[in-house]
């Protein structure tokens, strides 16, 4: 009798038993274990599940595996916060370079294959989505909890109750960073607002314009803010980017630019007391919706057919005369015709604008979007004070302007710069300052940067340890140890003893009970982040803590790692 033995589909390996039995054999063949099959000649042969193929890592080791994940993820980004912080450059698979000092970019644009250090990346995301701002020193954060909770693990202290421990110092953390926070008052005293919005932007690459991008961050949010729920609606901030100037010529302009020109080149180039008509139907003759043909047999048909033509363009001019318009945005194109007789009756137009763009005019505008021109009255005109046409450089560029609108509720930052990069670069920054201005007014309190509140976290966290009866304190202590990491980093990109630096910060906090002491990054001589106006949203350092901790305690909680052998061996 003879076996074949074979391997599910797609896997190489085969092994047939034939001969007779050796000396000595029972005669009961010991057959693996698996599925007995037979194939189309009647010979028996046993279906083998491919279990080697999968690999596991269990225990300690599954935690030594995610956690060294984790720590590189976090390193990549440490060099890269403060004032003093590096870029980095990504570049994509398409060749694409990318130049950020934002973490949440960076990790995003990074190709990252390992599956715990994907939640690293998502953590960053969610604080970006929910704050804005902070999402590379919460990244940091969180990779030097786990190597603090490594070193327990080492010891023989159970994830689980490593968890609990961190937990309970979190807490503690984010109600010593509540106690040490101020309020500022944000309706009187914008120069609070400018504060936050510069801290963001300090550490970008736009630092040296720092004052006067924080001034159009703060004034673009209040035009747009809504005080009275303490929410801001960030659709109507449009953030227009222009390669070419100075990034100092970036402005601030109370109103809608559009990408666009006037349809016909010899139209105004200025409109005063503009009255819009926002047009989502196209300026020509209506197409049947269905297949037709149209037969013409002679000359006096065609001559008809052309008349008619005529007659709908002019009928509608005639509708947009009466309803006393001045100026047409439409949504589609038309053709040299229309665009004839629009110059001809001096209605300027301007065509192909998008959908985006025309629902910010009309909101700005307090216009109402027409889609049929029988639909046309006064009531549903845009009115804006002026509408003008731009041109940049030698490129002879052009952009719509649309300024003193009836509801300026909707505005335009312009960012200019000399590369196409740093005009990117320009825009993420302003989003990240515009998310801090738009958390002040939502929760007006403020906590110091510079490393001071992690410092202050952390004795508060060590002294309630101390307090701790069970095994936690150990956990608790571990956690308050990872956020020396903040300073520690703030310290050591700005070319200081990182040590030393930290050591003299908490010594100062302790002997002056001033919680505001952190680290001097610019050697400014003055250590108090109030003086030195160095200060963030608290509700950001808030969840920079719970965020980090939570993403800490579920990479504890995983002891087996199931894989390809193919992934953990590449």
């Amino acid at each position: 009798s003879s076996f074949l033995v074979r391997r599910r589909p797609g896997h190489s390996s085969r092994r047939a038993v034939r001969g007779p039995h050796p000396p000595g054999h029972s005669g009961a063949m010991s057959m693996p274990v698996g599925q007995l099959a037979m194939d189309e000649n009647g010979n028996p042969f046993i279906i083998l599940e491919e279990q080697g193929r999968k690999k596991r890592l269990k225990g300690i080791d599954a935690h030594k595996a995610n956690i060294l994940a984790a720590k590189a993820i976090a390193e990549s980004v440490r060099s890269s916060m403060g004032p003093k912080g590096m870029d980095k450059m990504v570049i994509g698979p398409d060749g694409d370079v990318l130049v950020t000092n934002d973490g949440a970019t960076i990790l995003e644009k990074m190709d990252v294959s390992h599956h715990i250090a994907k939640l690293l990346v998502d953590l960053s995301k969610s604080q970006d989505h929910e704050i804005g701002d902070g999402t590379t020193g919460i990244v940091v954060m969180a990779g030097s909890m786990l190597e603090q909770a490594m070193e327990l693990i080492e010891k023989g202290i159970h994830p689980l109750r490593i968890a609990t421990g961190f937990e309970k110092a979190c807490e503690v953390a984010v109600k010593r960073v509540e106690e040490i926070a101020r309020k500022v008052d944000i309706m009187s005293d914008k120069a609070a607002l400018r504060k936050a919005a510069c801290t963001a932007l300090g550490s970008k690459i736009v630092s040296s314009r720092q004052d006067q991008l924080g001034r159009i961050c703060v004034d673009a949010v209040l035009s747009v803010a809504d005080i009275s729920r303490s929410d801001v609606n960030f659709d109507l901030i449009k953030v227009e980017g222009k390669v070419g100037g100075k990034l100092e010529d970036s402005c601030l302009i109370k109103g809608i630019i559009v990408d666009k020109d006037f349809s016909h080149p010899q139209m105004p180039k200025v409109v005063k007391d503009a009255k819009m008509a926002i047009l989502t139907c196209p300026f020509e003759p209506p197409k049947p919706k269905t297949k037709h043909k149209l037969d013409i047999r002679s000359a006096e048909d065609y001559k008809k057919l052309y008349d008619n033509e005529q007659q709908y363009f002019r009928d509608q001019i005639q509708a947009l005369h009466k309803c006393g318009a001045n100026l047409v945005i439409c949504q589609w194109g038309f053709d040299d015709e229309a665009n004839h007789l629009l110059y001809q009756n001096k209605l300027p137009a301007v065509r192909w604008v998008g959908g985006v763009e025309l629902e910010l005019i009309a909101i700005a505008t307090g216009g109402r979007i027409v889609p049929r021109f029988e639909e046309l009255s006064e009531s549903k005109l845009g009115k804006a004070g002026t509408v003008r046409e731009i041109t940049f450089g030698t490129t002879s560029d052009q952009m719509l302007v649309i300024e003193d609108c009836a509801n300026s509720k909707a505005v335009t930052v312009l960012v200019r710069g000399g590369s196409q990069m740093v005009v990117d670069e320009a825009k993420r920054c302003l989003h990240d300052a515009n998310c801090c201005v738009r958390n002040l007014i939502r929760d007006p309190r403020v906590v110091p940067g510079g490393g001071a509140s992690e410092i202050a976290a952390n004795l508060a966290v060590i002294e309630a340890s101390d307090r701790e009866q069970t095994i936690d304190q150990y956990s608790m202590r571990a956690w308050a140890s990872a956020l020396d990491v903040i300073p520690m980093a703030l310290a050591e990109n700005s070319g200081l003893s990182a040590i030393s630096e930290m050591a003299a910060m908490k010594a100062k906090q302790k002997n002056t009970s001033n919680p505001w002491h952190g680290v001097d990054c610019m050697q400014a001589g003055e250590t108090d982040m109030w003086e030195q106006n160095v200060y963030e949203t608290c509700a950001s350092k808030c969840s920079q803590l719970r965020l980090a901790t939570q993403v800490v305690k579920m990479i504890l909680k995983i002891d087996d790692v199931i894989t390809s052998a193919d992934v953990i061996d590449g």
